[in-house]
């Protein structure tokens, strides 16, 4: 993998803090001893040890939920980056503190001064190694998660989608053996057109998304079996703007509404009536539209479209796939009837 080199520059931001901080106790614990060297040994140490340990495991195979080298692989490269963070940082900055005069002419370490320093070293890349690592292990951690719900998310949709098949193929079976014995011609012609559905379904079943294109495809359809079996009481019309053709829905998304307008709203009228499917683009979402002259919600039979079996799959499969950037709204327009309409956010 490539090394992210915006994570190592942010690592190397938190090590100089950390080194800062150290610096700072020791200058609080030793007030009479200049600022300066302190500072000066615990940057240049940290600064060794981290580009030792952060950039030497990228040179060593390492576990893909820590990024760090396995068992003794991973001891040994905080080991090596510790006594080399302290030889070299000792030996830079007694360089730079000397060239710098940060120390009094003639002045000597305090006795037991190295052997702090040793141990001061050796806690702090150890505290280091061990933050970076749970992080690192957090950090894979909330991948995996991230990619569990994505797939609980798509198993959910394919069931509620399994739902949604034998809920429509039940009643359109219902309907054709009522015209087998009483219109055989229709029977045949509805025969052939959920022939071609279920086609369509079975190669759109193995994702969980389609385009816009394809569900009014299948929509196409579905209403033209109805139309078989209602002849001139049902009339409908979809209209797909050729600019949202290739737009991504769930699958199966408007089938279930548009079911619940001819069951609900057309088949309890007489005259029957119209269904219109449309699409459209405000702003950054996309509206789509199912509008039928009905009866109406107020008028309809128990199980209408506000508690319909296909509304609430509807409702529940939106909020799966879009959580709350998606809604759905059902209301009686003016003009009589049914509409149901969803608004589905655009890709950035």
């Amino acid at each position: 993998m490539p090394i992210d080199w915006i994570a190592k520059l942010r690592h190397f931001l938190q090590v100089l803090a950390f080194a800062l901080a150290i610096a700072t106790i020791q200058y609080a614990f030793l007030p009479d001893r200049p600022y300066g060297p302190p500072v000066v040994y615990s940057l240049l140490i940290g600064s060794i040890t981290w580009a030792v340990i952060d950039l030497g495991r990228e040179c060593v195979p390492s576990a893909a939920e820590t990024g760090w080298p396995k068992g003794l692989q991973g001891l040994a490269l905080v080991l090596a980056g510790i006594v080399a963070g302290y030889l070299g940082g000792t030996t830079l900055a007694d360089m730079l503190c000397k060239a710098l005069h940060f120390y009094p002419p003639g002045y000597t370490p305090p006795p037991g001064l190295q052997r702090s320093s040793i141990l001061i070293t050796a806690l702090a890349g150890i505290a280091g190694s061990y933050y970076f690592y749970n992080l690192n292990k957090g950090a894979y951690l909330e991948r995996k998660m991230a990619e569990a719900r994505q797939h609980a998310n798509e198993a959910r949709l394919k069931l509620l989608e399994t739902q949604l098949e034998p809920h429509m193929l039940f009643n359109t079976l219902a309907n054709l053996r009522v015209l087998i014995a009483t219109d055989a011609p229709r029977a045949q012609q509805m025969l052939d057109h959920m022939i071609a559905y279920l086609r369509a379904t079975l190669s759109a079943s193995r994702n969980t998304t389609h385009s816009l294109q394809a569900e009014f495809d299948r929509l196409g359809d579905y209403l033209a079996l109805m139309a078989v079996r209602m002849g001139p009481r049902l009339r409908y019309e979809l209209d797909l703007p050729a600019a949202l053709a290739k737009q991504a829905v769930p699958t199966l998304l408007l089938q279930p509404l548009v079911e619940n307008s001819i069951q609900h709203g057309l088949e309890p009228k007489v005259a029957g009536g119209d269904v219109v499917v449309r699409a459209r683009r405000e702003h950054t979402h996309v509206v789509l539209e199912v509008n039928d002259t009905g009866v109406g919600m107020a008028q309809a039979a128990t199980g209408a479209p506000s508690e319909g079996f296909g509304l609430a799959q509807v409702r529940e499969r939106l909020h799966t796939a879009y959580g709350g950037a998606a809604t759905i709204r059902v209301f009686d327009p003016p003009g009589g009837g049914t509409c149901v309409t969803i608004q589905i956010p655009l890709p950035p």
